[in-house]
């Protein structure tokens, strides 16, 4: 296997890793980074999807022991039963939404300015969740209702618009709704399990052709990089949250959103390839 591709998959699953779970659009960073690191064919397409799934798996790993006891008190705890069905109500949402406009919204928003538009108002949505008052309705997960749960997936929607954040479409909307940061965060991890779970399976489903088994040294790389990066970053995020808001990443994203502004129109990165 060529060192330097190993070298680029590396790169790649950190930058996976570190931005999948953060407020700040995984999906911009892995174009820009897959551009500058001339990754971005329908190969490097394939390896995104392959390496999510090390970030997927990251989460499960880190809430392993809740996870399990969900999932066997499924037959006797009205507790568990009533957390999966808040994260199969709140997944629903964007499926659907997915399915019927997935295609019309890669072809019509995946341009320069859409992109950079959601960075600078995704990052002016969190300054304003954070300068307003935030009364804490919801101390934790288990204390959401169906009703609270699709409000939730309704906001995690959102991030079918390219640039948007899925994380931070739903860590701000449990914000507007009342949920403890922590609250806000740990549910946005969990119904990331379903919501990209299920969107990788169906995506190598679909790109099946393009599987070869010459890539799984690169794909071994990514993944293994994108699991310890999300594990660090999933465990870092939950520290943050108890003691900071999420103001930082507003600043950070809206400097971004000029980043894409600038490297479009310089012609550093083609987004309109993608």
């Amino acid at each position: 296997m060529d060192p330097v591709l190993l070298l680029k998959a590396l790169i790649l699953g950190i930058v996976e890793g570190l931005t999948e779970f953060l407020p700040v659009s995984s999906t911009g960073h892995l174009i820009l980074a897959g551009d500058l690191l001339d990754f971005n064919d329908e190969r490097g397409k394939l390896f995104e999807i392959v390496i999510q799934s090390g970030a997927i798996l990251a989460v499960v790993w880190e809430y392993r022991a809740k996870i399990g006891s969900v999932l066997a008190g499924v037959g006797s705890e009205p507790g568990a039963r009533r957390f999966l069905l808040n994260l199969f109500v709140a997944f629903l949402p964007l499926a659907l939404l997915g399915l019927a406009f997935g295609k019309a919204i890669k072809t019509h928003l995946f341009q320069p300015v859409p992109v950079a538009s959601a960075f600078i108002v995704g990052g002016l949505f969190i300054l304003w969740a954070e300068r307003r008052r935030h009364r804490v309705r919801f101390d934790s997960v288990d204390e959401l209702r169906p009703g609270d749960a699709l409000l939730l997936g309704l906001a995690q929607a959102l991030a079918l618009i390219p640039g948007t954040s899925r994380s931070g479409a739903t860590i701000i909307g449990g914000l507007f709704m009342g949920l403890s940061r922590r609250a806000a965060t740990e549910f946005s991890f969990f119904l990331a399990i379903p919501t990209l779970g299920l969107a990788t399976v169906y995506q190598l489903y679909k790109e099946r052709a393009l599987l070869n088994a010459d890539d799984l040294g690169m794909w071994l790389v990514g993944f293994v990089a994108a699991f310890f990066s999300a594990f660090l970053c999933v465990r870092w995020l939950l520290r943050y949250v108890s003691s900071h808001d999420f103001t930082p990443f507003a600043w950070y994203r809206i400097a971004f959103g000029v980043v894409v502004l600038a490297t479009s129109y310089s012609g550093v990165v083609d987004w309109t390839s993608h």
